[in-house]
């Protein structure tokens, strides 16, 4: 376990904590829907189902706070296919790199979603990251954590988002735009 910026603990998720993952899913549905943005994550998406997936394959970790998970993400240690042709910008670099998905919390507002990403760009050096166009809250979370905003991906059911990518030691600009 590891500690997530004062917010907890870091810990890979087991089989018991599925069902407060699927919570946590629902409430940042409910969230994005309320904040505008009701396209990014449809209708029991993502789900428990995806978590176990996640848990089988060894990506998902939560955030627990001593009573349970708050917060959870999956995070890969393998290149994602929808990343290989990004429009607009380039990737920062070529290098191997481990991906976020499915970020999630189950209240906004706490740092909750800033500490996982903490936590992240402390242990990996290159992580890439995609989000909505319409997911205000997590593209200000992303470039607080130090993701750069690069092109855009198109997911497997065509739809487009924000591509991010964090290089540990990148030194931007002025202006903050690689």
């Amino acid at each position: 376990m590891r500690e997530g910026s004062g917010h907890g603990l870091v810990r890979p998720a087991t089989e018991g904590d599925l069902d407060s993952v699927a919570d946590i899913y629902a409430a940042a549905r409910a969230f994005m829907r309320a904040h505008g943005n009701a396209v990014q994550w449809p209708d029991h998406y993502p789900a428990r189902v995806d978590a176990e997936r996640d848990l089988a394959l060894g990506a998902l970790w939560v955030l627990d706070e001593g009573s349970g998970p708050v917060g959870c993400m999956s995070v890969f240690d393998r290149p994602d296919r929808t990343y290989a042709d990004i429009q607009g910008e380039p990737w920062l670099n070529d290098d191997p790199y481990w991906v976020m998905h499915r970020l999630a919390v189950a209240e906004s507002g706490h740092g909750r979603g800033s500490a996982l990403l903490a936590w992240l760009c402390d242990r990996h050096d290159n992580v890439r990251a995609d989000t909505h166009e319409l997911n205000a809250p997590m593209r200000r979370a992303l470039e607080r954590a130090g993701f750069v905003r690069r092109g855009t991906i198109i997911c497997d059911d065509g739809t487009p988002r924000i591509a991010y990518h964090f290089v540990r030691g990148l030194s931007l600009p002025a202006g903050g735009v690689a």
